[in-house]
């Protein structure tokens, strides 16, 4: 038993000692560079259900990478299925939340379109575009920026916001 509590409170120390902003740019560098996959996927491996809805969404997106780096066919759609799973739980858990919806907009863009998960892009997009100008957290504020800028899927027009 006093196993199991030391388990417990190594689990949940390691979750409190993770640093959003080191998971932010891990993500990034992960989302530039299937090099970077496992240790994105390394760095957010304490994260349960239970954690901040932002570290859920960062985890799921780092089982969906694993998807993309290798595998049998079957083991990419387990991959898939379980990161969507931490995604969805977490924009279900906190639907005005920017972050979530952030890191759903992501994959959604970058997953091939026969894996037909694609459906919240739109809205994501739209809830992102309206709430850009809340964000308090500079940090965050400018991952995002990074992202609008990047991404193909808004308009010269709709990367204005970013300034």
């Amino acid at each position: 038993m006093k196993f199991l509590v030391f388990l417990i409170t190594l689990f949940t120390l390691n979750t409190l000692s993770l640093d959003i902003k080191d998971v932010r740019v891990a993500y990034r560098d992960a989302a530039h560079n299937n090099d970077k996959v496992t240790a994105f996927n390394n760095l957010v491996a304490s994260v349960t259900k239970n954690d901040d809805v932002a570290l859920v969404a960062y985890k799921g997106a780092a089982i969906t990478m694993k998807a993309k780096i290798g595998g049998s066919i079957k083991e990419k759609k387990e991959f898939l299925k379980e990161g969507v799973s931490y995604i969805e739980f977490a924009i279900e858990k906190a639907p005005n939340d920017i972050e979530p919806r952030f890191v759903r907009i992501g994959v959604q863009e970058n997953t091939p379109r026969i894996v037909g998960y694609k459906d919240n892009i739109d809205e994501d997009k739209a809830f992102i575009l309206k709430h850009y100008s809340n964000i308090k957290s500079t940090d965050l504020k400018n991952h995002i920026k990074d992202y609008i800028l990047e991404s193909k899927l808004f308009s010269d027009e709709e990367k204005q916001i970013t300034n």
